[in-house]
């Protein structure tokens, strides 16, 4: 790190240790990301215990997305498809899970159909519960295409921390 370490030691009297290390003062823009990153962590501990239900087919994806929503404090259940997220939605009470994470390519019944399924359950909290879109699809139209299709968000994989956090935060807050 470009600096020094120094040790004087006197038997019976002691030892005096110098460690001189070369930094840069910190500007504003640093100061600003400090405190960001505040109102970040103050944030997440308002979303700890959430209940996630996760649509994904895919067995590595689910794994590695459990893992990051675990890491943050979520509680998260996996389903395997479209058919199952639905049949879930209906036998659970109203209100078990805060938000739903949807892959979209899935088999049986794709994420798009399913959230339309649910947004037509006769439990009215039920189709309150917030969808976001967990996809490959990357481009503006594919978030466009999610919102129209009564989704609340669009996430693209492969996952990113900041942004699936920044995501679950403005809508779980």
């Amino acid at each position: 790190m470009g600096g020094t370490i120094d040790v004087e030691s006197e038997l019976g009297k002691g030892s005096k240790f110098t460690v001189v290390l070369k930094h840069h003062l910190a500007d504003e823009k640093y100061y600003a990301q400090v405190n960001e990153d505040l109102s970040l962590l103050n944030a997440n501990k308002n979303i700890r215990g959430k209940h996630i239900l996760l649509a994904e087919k895919n067995d590595l994806n689910a794994e590695i997305t459990i893992t990051l929503l675990e890491d943050i404090g979520l509680i998260v259940e996996r389903v395997e498809d479209g058919i199952q997220c639905v049949a879930k939605m209906e036998q659970i009470p109203a209100k078990s899970y805060d938000l739903i994470l949807m892959d979209i390519q899935m088999p049986h019944m794709d994420g798009y159909k399913a959230t339309q399924t649910i947004r037509q359950l006769s439990n009215k909290d039920k189709t309150r519960i917030p969808i976001i879109a967990l996809t490959a699809n990357a481009f503006e139209e594919d978030r466009k295409k999610a919102v129209a299709q009564g989704m609340n968000g669009h996430i693209s994989k492969p996952i990113d921390v900041d942004k699936i956090e920044k995501v679950l935060l403005s809508i779980l807050k």
